[in-house]
């Protein structure tokens, strides 16, 4: 896992890399392409599991989840662990609910739970923070928001902006992320870059390996709060994504192989 020496991988290097996430189940995934197009490996093992907040533990919350009119939806998890927790308690979500999600992917998650035409369904066009917010900002005075998220990793940006712009929200935690044992994995395999996804995510590299050396391992990272954690654990960060031209990790990666090879 370490590697030696301190220069950054050059991009005729840079040919194992691993993502912290689920490898895709759909051999149509974009990572498959850009394994492809330039020759790498991309080795996919989660470093968090998610673990749900039973009803019984979530009623100690004191919500009443049909006294929302928006949900809001930052993972197809969070979507996962509402509806989990809704049939649990026995809720019937209100026909007129509108879900206000971070994605456009997000949102069409929903059709495994609702009928999706006949519900009121927004997202952000970029997958950023700010696009998802200038959609709440059209709905935020008629509305009450639900932000459904991880009790242990819900996104403060979010909660900021919701609390500046006088939204009426409450926060639900349906969920809980806990550290996998990655120990082998990362002592065994040397890596050229590592793609971060949730700060829990960095977390638990840390957790796997106290004394973790960056030396020269490319350092990637998706969200706004995985940049700020990569950042506060000391760490190099090469790799951002969204941004305006690299919505997704994916192409965040394929600008730096193709930025990098121009030099």
């Amino acid at each position: 896992m370490v590697k030696n020496g301190n220069a950054a991988t050059s991009v005729t290097q840079m040919k194992k890399i691993l993502i912290t996430q689920p490898k895709p189940e759909s051999d149509k995934s974009p990572y498959f392409e850009l394994s492809r197009r330039y020759s790498l490996e991309l080795d996919f093992h989660p470093f968090i599991r998610l673990e749900g907040i039973s009803g019984k533990e979530f009623r100690k919350q004191k919500i009443e989840i049909q006294n929302f009119t928006g949900v809001i939806f930052t993972s197809r998890n969070a979507i996962d662990h509402f509806f989990r927790t809704c049939e649990e308690l026995k809720v019937s979500v209100s026909q007129d609910t509108k879900y206000f999600c971070i994605t456009e992917a997000v949102a069409l998650y929903l059709q495994k739970f609702i009928l999706y035409r006949k519900r009121k369904v927004f997202y952000g066009d970029d997958g950023s923070n700010k696009s998802l917010f200038d959609v709440i900002n059209k709905h935020k005075s008629n509305e009450k928001f639900l932000y459904v998220c991880s009790e242990n990793q819900q996104d403060n940006e979010i909660c900021n902006w919701l609390k500046t712009n006088n939204c009426e929200f409450v926060l639900g935690f349906m969920y809980r992320s806990q550290s996998c044992d990655i120990k082998e994995i990362l002592i065994k395999t040397e890596y050229d870059a590592i793609c971060f996804f949730t700060p829990s995510g960095v977390k638990s590299l840390f957790d796997n390996l106290p004394k973790f050396k960056q030396n020269g391992t490319i350092i990637g990272a998706f969200g706004s709060n995985t940049i700020k954690a990569v950042e506060e654990a000391g760490l190099k960060l090469e790799i951002k994504a969204p941004q305006p031209q690299t919505p997704s990790m994916v192409a965040a990666l394929e600008q730096y192989i193709l930025s990098t090879r121009k030099k």
